[in-house]
């Protein structure tokens, strides 16, 4: 039986309250505003980046191109999720989602952001590291200076 892909997370402790973290994040088309390496992103049909079924377009290093759909919104969870329709990694049925929750000790927030994919053999561990480390980790540490 074969065994399924590790899942691919990361988390980061943010300097600053959960709702004012979580009122940038939840908006589904700016991640070229925080996020290394993507040049553009948009939302494909030009409405609300907070709609549920809404695309966003986004044009990474060497023009790769990512399109994901927004699948679940949640304001009171502090939680969206999306899947990944069209990439340039060797993935398949890649659903991600990204949460932030109170740290209620310091008022700060825990930004968690991970995936569960298929791929090839071969590629399991290597996009597993690719999403958490070079994608997942690289953006919250991104998110975490916006904020500090």
């Amino acid at each position: 039986m074969p065994s399924a892909p590790p899942p691919a997370y990361a988390s980061a402790v943010l300097d600053a309250p959960a709702d004012r973290v979580w009122a940038y994040l939840r908006d589904f088309g700016n991640l070229a505003e925080w996020m290394p390496g993507v040049e553009t992103g948009m939302i494909e049909d030009g409405g609300p980046p907070d709609r549920v079924g809404c695309v966003r377009r986004v044009i990474g290093p060497g023009d790769t191109v990512f399109r994901e759909r927004l699948t679940s919104l949640d304001d009171e969870a502090r939680t969206y999720r999306y899947e990944v329709l069209e990439c340039p990694l060797p993935v398949r049925r890649c659903r991600a989602a990204l949460r932030v929750v109170p740290v209620t000790v310091t008022g700060g927030s825990f930004v968690e952001w991970s995936a569960d994919f298929s791929a090839n053999a071969d590629d399991e561990e290597a996009m597993a590291k690719t999403l958490a480390v070079g994608i997942y980790a690289t953006g919250l540490s991104s998110l975490a200076r916006r904020f500090s």
